[in-house]
């Protein structure tokens, strides 16, 4: 749809009582159950990353390795997104308007970046042991991997019932990684001991990688998605551009921006040309509204451009198909 020169116009005076806001900048943190939940599952995966290293090295198995080494990853990660939370939770300041809610997107966006890490270590381990296959102790791998299996279920039960925000959903998609990873050392044991065939430990160690891999390129660009305040993907922009254009005296919509502010806050700011200049106030009150019901957008920033005296009436409406520049 082509977009009119009049769609097109910055109209940057903010005239006294015109730019109106609603929102509340308070910070986006996670809840005493998020911060539980962390807690707890640092303490699993920390701990028991300790003793599947110790027996990964003893049985020479690389699956029990990499998972090790996944979850002393996956540790750091955790800890990092307690402290993200903490930074979270600061108010406001003067110099940070907007308060630290993003600092949960940042810690889950250098988590992905730490998860693509290990997914290239575990590859190039698994494709040496392949080409130069290492003795398992198929039974030590078994009994490690139960264990580390059952201490992955609880750790991944208790994030899931409290992964309401993207750090969160991060730590909890790293214990998942885990699990998998727990899961294949448990049946690349079972097979050793059943069979003694050596390169299943390295290629369930490539297919664990890959399903981590996965997930992890999905954190990866939802959270750079929010750091560059791209629209979020459960929105159309197009079609609130419509629904403010087809408000009761808008004459037309420009400089349209929706935005994540943090993982879960959404925020919008635009500027509408007004028919008529006694029409602002309900207009707002009834944008407001609309923009909570229908897009559960409630951070909005509206800016009104009055109709110049004398000038052609145009009561065209006008929908955006992109921001203006």
């Amino acid at each position: 749809m082509a977009q009119s020169t009049r769609a097109m116009a910055h109209h940057h005076n903010h005239p006294s009582g015109t730019h109106a806001h609603d929102h509340d900048h308070a910070p986006a943190a996670a809840g005493e159950g998020t911060r539980r939940a962390l807690i707890i599952a640092l303490l699993l995966t920390g701990g028991f990353a300790i003793v599947e290293a110790v027996g990964g090295w003893m049985a020479g198995s690389l699956a029990l390795l990499s998972d090790a080494g996944h979850m002393i990853t996956d540790a750091a990660a955790l800890g990092l997104a307690l402290f993200a939370d903490a930074v979270a939770r600061r108010p406001p300041s003067k110099r940070a308007s907007y308060g630290y809610g993003r600092a949960e997107v940042l810690a889950a966006f250098v988590n992905a970046i730490f998860m693509l890490a290990v997914v290239a270590l575990i590859g190039i381990e698994a494709v040496r042991r392949l080409l130069t296959p290492t003795p398992v102790d198929g039974g030590v791998v078994t009994g490690i991997a139960a264990v580390g299996l059952a201490i992955n279920l609880v750790a991944a039960w208790v994030l899931s019932r409290a992964s309401g925000s993207l750090n969160a959903r991060g730590a909890l998609l790293h214990v998942m990684g885990d699990l998998l990873g727990s899961l294949a050392a448990l049946v690349a044991g079972g097979v050793i001991l059943a069979t003694g065939w050596m390169p299943i430990d390295p290629i369930l160690s490539l297919a664990v990688a890959l399903l981590i891999l996965r997930s992890t390129w999905q954190l990866l660009k939802q959270s750079t998605g929010v750091l560059m305040e791209g629209v979020p993907t459960h929105l159309d922009y197009d079609a609130i551009g419509r629904s403010l254009a087809a408000l009761p005296g808008v004459a037309d919509v420009h400089d349209l921006h929706i935005w994540n502010m943090s993982s879960e806050g959404v925020a919008l700011s635009a500027h509408l040309s007004l028919a008529r200049g006694d029409d602002w106030l309900a207009l707002l009150a009834q944008a407001k509204r609309m923009l909570a019901a229908e897009y559960g957008i409630r951070h909005c920033t509206l800016q009104p451009t009055w109709p110049v005296p004398g000038a052609a009436k145009d009561d065209r409406k006008v929908i955006p198909v992109r921001p203006a520049r």
